[in-house]
């Protein structure tokens, strides 16, 4: 049985490493903001251990004009248990948590073997991809929770 629970940005470092930071020192797990009041991290557990892991940040892009918005960060899902609906039931969650706290915009820097994952997810791609050093090549998504407030110029 899953259960999801919020936790300590350090109880995300046994998912995020080995899934986004495999072969990098531990250290590299701790992003800017895991500790701040307003982020919030949640983990899923299987059979009373941590399978998978999200982090919500409050944080704007420029290419939104919403002024709540929420970045999520270190989405993660153990190789063992990839694929069985884990990383959906986190999305599901973050997006229900974002609409509780008033938030209307989600958005994300996402890996390009995550993409097709969250277009089905009903997320879309804006602008183009660009990389993170030594992580890869991304594009930001996004999902509005409420109207359209995606700025035209740029």
């Amino acid at each position: 049985m899953q259960i999801i629970k919020k936790i300590i940005a350090l109880d995300t470092f046994p998912v995020r490493h080995p899934v986004l930071r495999n072969e990098k020192p531990i250290e590299s797990c701790h992003f800017d903001g895991d500790n701040l009041k307003s982020t919030t991290h949640f983990g899923l557990f299987d059979s009373g251990k941590i399978q998978a892991v999200i982090s919500l940040f409050e944080a704007k892009n420029e290419w939104f004009e919403s002024e709540k918005q929420i970045q999520i960060r270190g989405m993660a899902v153990l190789e063992k248990h990839q694929k069985k609906g884990f990383g959906e039931i986190l999305i599901i969650n973050a997006e229900n948590y974002c609409i509780q706290k008033k938030s209307n915009l989600i958005w994300f820097n996402a890996r390009q073997e995550a993409i097709g994952f969250y277009q089905k997810m009903g997320y879309g791609i804006i602008g183009v991809p660009f990389e993170i050093i030594d992580v890869g090549e991304h594009v930001v998504m996004f999902k509005n929770l409420s109207s359209t407030n995606i700025k035209i110029e740029r």
